[in-house]
């Protein structure tokens, strides 16, 4: 956030309120009751708020700049704001309590007396106790009369960003079941100049001559020469249910750390991710560097009752061959887990996880895939390296 140009606002406080009535009433009563002392009383108590009306036009003239470090960080971890407050007035500025807004939450910022043109600096810490994209800000200064009558606030209207990324577990990635080609799985589309074949093609000019097939030319009576291509590395989708029939409580949170750990293993391993939601959000990463979009993504997620939910699986079609599927999503109905079957042919390999089960019970038999069925993410993690390792 950079200096800003402020709004302000001026309200009367409880004490306030209850000053003015009480000089309304003993001006009354000392008119009415001719008794000079209540008069008296009331005039002091009107004179109190002039002078707190008084005071409040020396409001202070501070310029401010805000900055979160770092502006994105996991569930639980650290982060914090950095507000820079400068007295941009030719006096003293009075000392100003802060309210900086943080998604649904207020935090108090307390900021002393300044000099004219000085500039002191506040940190203060962010809460990150719920995943999510915050917004942060407006920054609200105010000051108060010695008898807090009024109070006048500023408010600094811009804004800056928190990103709370969801926890993530240390797991195995997704099972690949293993590669049909010795070399590795291989395409059209993979780039050339590898070792494993591929396929045979005619000759153009520039081929190697080595790579020439002696045996097709002879049959075909064309140049014939081994296409040969580096191998694909297995492609891992992991498909996040974001419908919000399938969780109770908040076994949503439990989904998606379930989906970023995977993500993140696969990335971490060595595999390209692709992260879908049945929402319709889609992210990729190629490699570990990569994985800062696919987590902010899924900071942003939130369950949806007009979401599709796994019937959505049915019309996501992989981009290429050999990808390893991952559903993660909570307790829907047998029929809703039929979709991962309807496109398990799609797909190498396929797994299932369900969060959500509170009775222990094994997850409902999905054909085709790996389905591990668990209450929360942390029974996830202590139960599926031992499953993919079987």
């Amino acid at each position: 956030m950079g200096s800003s140009q402020a709004t302000g606002s001026t309200r009367i406080t409880g004490s306030g309120v209850a000053m003015a009535a009480a000089t309304a009433v003993l001006i009354a009563a000392g008119l009415v009751l001719d008794y000079p002392e209540l008069l008296a009383l009331g005039l002091v108590a009107g004179v109190a708020l002039l002078c707190a009306a008084g005071w409040m036009t020396v409001t202070p003239d501070v310029t401010l700049i805000r900055e979160i470090h770092p502006p994105s960080v996991f569930q639980g971890d650290g982060a914090r704001a950095l507000v820079t407050v400068t007295n941009a007035a030719r006096r003293r500025s009075p000392p100003i309590l802060a309210a900086e807004t943080v998604g649904e939450q207020t935090v108090a910022v307390a900021l002393p007396s300044l000099a004219p043109g000085a500039r002191f600096q506040a940190a203060y810490p962010l809460p990150t106790d719920r995943r999510g994209v915050f917004e942060v800000g407006p920054l609200v200064v105010g000051h108060t009369d010695p008898l807090r009558l009024l109070h006048v606030g500023r408010a600094f209207p811009d804004r800056s960003t928190l990103r709370v990324h969801p926890r993530i577990h240390t797991v195995d990635p997704l099972p690949t079941g293993g590669s049909p080609d010795m070399d590795g799985p291989t395409s059209a589309t993979s780039p050339l100049g590898g070792v494993a074949f591929h396929s045979l093609r005619e000759y153009v000019r520039g081929d190697d001559l080595r790579l020439i097939h002696w045996r097709s030319t002879a049959r075909t009576g064309k140049m014939m020469v081994r296409h040969n291509v580096v191998p694909n590395e297995p492609r891992m989708t992991v498909v996040l249910d974001t419908s919000a029939a399938p969780y109770a409580g908040d076994y949503f949170e439990d989904a998606v750390r379930v989906a970023a750990s995977l993500a993140v293993s696969g990335a971490q391993h060595g595999f390209p991710v692709e992260l879908w939601t049945t929402g319709g959000r889609r992210g990729a990463a190629e490699s570990s560097r990569d994985v800062a979009g696919l987590l902010d993504l899924l900071a942003a997620v939130g369950p949806a009752d007009d979401d599709p939910g796994l019937a959505e699986l049915t019309r996501m079609t992989p981009g290429e061959d050999g990808m390893v599927l991952g559903v993660v999503t909570g307790q829907p109905p047998g029929a809703r887990l039929g979709a991962v079957s309807a496109v398990r042919s799609r797909f190498a390999m396929a797994s299932v996880v369900c969060v959500g089960e509170e009775h222990g019970r094994p997850g409902l038999p999905v054909r085709g895939a790996l389905t591990v069925n668990v209450r929360t993410s942390d029974d996830f993690a202590a139960v599926w390296n031992s499953w993919v390792r079987r």
